[in-house]
């Protein structure tokens, strides 16, 4: 018998300078991506497209408050909502804010993706699925929305089998897969940077991207 006294601390471990990635999903998705989709697809007739962080693909002009009509009113309108839900000032009181929005349309086919990126100037972006493409269902098809750990890789470098014993902790250095599926909303700040993995399916994954920018009154 080991009659050694326990003399371990009672330790706690608080997680400091947290990343928020907000997931919910929209009632009424599916009527609303049906309308979405049918949008999205004819403005792909009209529109060439522009080159950002896409790697082929489809990415509209930012102006789809323009042209996405009420279906995408009411997206723009759930995301401007939990973002002020989601944010105070820095005493934690919250705060009523006018959110300034540009928003644009994402069409990823076989082998297309995004890069890593982040989206300057604006506070909260969100991506809004409209069609995963058969990916929910079908891990195979891959198209994940990837998060990568803003502190960047020199947490693993030393160690890269190890990690911390806390939620979120395994992939610390590393990055986060999302799996998406139609009618899920994700919302993140604007800086933390994001890909999205190729799309290996022969649908059209189709998605929705928001930047929100609280209006300033000088």
């Amino acid at each position: 018998m080991n009659d050694k006294p326990n003399r371990e601390a009672n330790a706690s471990i608080r997680g400091i300078f947290p990343t928020p990635v907000i997931e919910c999903v929209l009632p009424d998705a599916d009527a609303l991506n049906t309308e979405l989709k049918q949008v999205i697809l004819e403005r792909e007739k009209s529109d060439n497209g522009t080159q950002h962080s896409n790697l082929g693909g489809w990415q509209s002009d930012w102006e789809m408050e323009n042209w996405g009509g009420e279906a995408f009113k009411v997206v723009l309108d759930a995301v401007r909502a939990v973002a002020g839900q989601a944010t105070t000032d820095r005493t934690g009181r919250p705060v009523t804010l006018n959110w300034l929005a540009n928003a644009w349309a994402n069409i990823n086919r076989d082998g297309h993706g995004n890069e890593f990126h982040t989206h300057p100037g604006a506070y909260w972006s969100a991506s809004y699925y409209v069609d995963d493409g058969g990916a929910a269902e079908n891990p195979e098809l891959c198209g994940e929305f990837e998060i990568q750990d803003p502190r960047g890789v020199a947490p693993a470098m030393l160690a890269p089998n190890l990690a911390v014993a806390m939620p979120g902790g395994q992939s610390i250095g590393a990055s986060e897969l999302v799996r998406p599926r139609a009618g899920m909303m994700l919302i993140f700040p604007s800086w933390l940077s994001h890909a999205v993995r190729p799309y290996r399916g022969d649908g059209s994954r189709i998605s929705v991207a928001i930047n929100l920018t609280p209006e300033r009154h000088e």
